[in-house]
């Protein structure tokens, strides 16, 4: 008979030296090639195995300070979502042991455990309770809860009247007004459009400059790296990787590289500033109003580029609620077979932008002498909050860049270099 073990410690009673801690974790399914099988299992399993064995999860081992906010990065299928529903409490492990000390709050399948048939308000009692609040600390918190989710009066009819939006931002509302000691994100740092995306992303944000420990899936490498100061790679059931979050994402990257085919159609998405007006933008939201390339003294969306030789100058219009800070743009060039070769972004290189009074912006970026070698290559345009971690807005391969060079270089990029012998 495999073993199981999972106990939760109150963090009032002591003073834990992890958050999150497990040795050997694992998970087994029993697989049926018939769904009579099942039946028979029931009756007769004692004599006979009618399944066969399927690990999601094996030997995985977890030491997680408090505080510490770490990335989970792997294919879809690799046992992410099964390990964080273990963490979660919502799934027992089939092996090993596993301690979490404090209240877990999950952002994983926003609104499980809400009834159709109750109002928005009995849900938010019910769901609080699921996540360990008491029914005063729900009481004292509901103005504030329904404030957030801004809802209405729709709070008090069925919640199966909800449009899907309505829905998330209660659901949302709830499981972030716990105030726990973890939280889990799985892959969603954001809910909704708009307003409510970007109010949800600060609360997230507001938590991890409290202290809270922090799990974060997600497939979005920068993302990872950018919250996170640790990560780990599950793979096939297995961590395969842990460390710094700049170390996993990268070898992470570099294995999903190696298994992309070459995709010789290019699709483009262009974006024009003549064709874009200045019309305002919901609110709490921005986008991206036009994107314009500048080499050899032609502008257009497809240029020509000698390697080494041609500056490079795009130009980027956005507009953004006035009401929010100004934003950060991102550049990401990517070569014929989508593979990502270099970005830049305005908040690493602390470059403030500037809007005026109706939120309307434009940035030059200049790129002296392109050094990228010969190839065809896209650009992609990002708009994102000041921090660049919530996305506003992202325009897929709005630029296309054809570079010539005149030198037998192989590769992507011409490095800055110099001999001596």
């Amino acid at each position: 008979m495999l073993s199981e073990s999972i106990s939760v410690v109150d963090p009032a009673s002591q003073a834990p030296v992890y958050a999150i801690e497990a040795h050997g974790l694992g998970k087994c399914y029993g697989l049926y090639a018939r769904p009579g099988d099942r039946l028979k299992q029931l009756l007769w399993g004692r004599w006979r195995n009618y399944s066969r064995e399927f690990w999601a999860l094996q030997n995985v081992d977890l030491a997680i300070k408090p505080g510490e906010v770490v990335g989970i990065v792997g294919r879809n299928g690799a046992g992410k979502s099964t390990l964080l529903q273990m963490l979660c409490g919502t799934m027992p492990p089939t092996t090993g042991s596993l301690q979490v000390n404090g209240r877990v709050a999950a952002l994983l399948e926003l609104g499980a455990g809400f009834n159709p048939e109750f109002t928005g308000i009995e849900n938010v009692f019910m769901n609080a309770a699921i996540l360990g609040m008491k029914h005063q600390e729900v009481k004292d918190r509901l103005e504030e809860i329904l404030s957030f989710a801004d809802i209405g009066e729709f709070v008090h009819q069925p919640v199966k009247t909800y449009s899907s939006g309505m829905f998330m931002r209660l659901a949302f509302a709830v499981a972030t007004s716990v105030e726990p000691d973890i939280l889990v994100i799985d892959e969603a740092l954001s809910v909704g459009d708009g307003a409510f995306a970007r109010k949800s992303f600060d609360r997230i944000m507001g938590l991890k400059e409290a202290g809270k420990t922090i799990l974060f899936c997600s497939h979005s490498m920068y993302q990872v790296e950018a919250l996170c100061s640790r990560a780990m790679w599950i793979d096939a059931g297995t961590l395969r990787m842990t460390g710094t979050a700049a170390e996993v994402t990268s070898a992470y990257q570099t294995s999903l590289n190696a298994s992309i085919p070459k995709s010789p159609v290019l699709h483009v998405e262009a974006v024009s500033p003549e064709a874009s007006p200045k019309v305002p933008v919901p609110q709490g939201s921005g986008r991206i109003t036009g994107i314009v390339a500048r080499a050899g003294g032609i502008s257009g969306r497809e240029l020509d580029i000698v390697s080494g030789e041609t500056d490079l100058e795009v130009t980027i219009e956005f507009s953004i609620d006035p009401g929010l800070p100004a934003p950060s743009v991102a550049l990401g060039f990517s070569d014929a077979n989508s593979l990502t070769v270099t970005s830049v972004l305005s908040a690493t290189d602390n470059i403030k932008l500037r809007t005026d009074v109706q939120g309307y912006g434009r940035v030059v970026i200049l790129f002296p002498k392109l050094p990228l070698l010969k190839g065809r290559y896209t650009v992609t345009g990002f708009l994102a909050c000041e921090n660049a971690l919530h996305l506003y807005e992202q325009v897929d391969r709005c630029l296309v860049l054809n570079v010539k060079q005149d030198g037998l270089e192989q590769g992507l990029v011409k490095l800055p270099h110099r001999w001596q012998t």
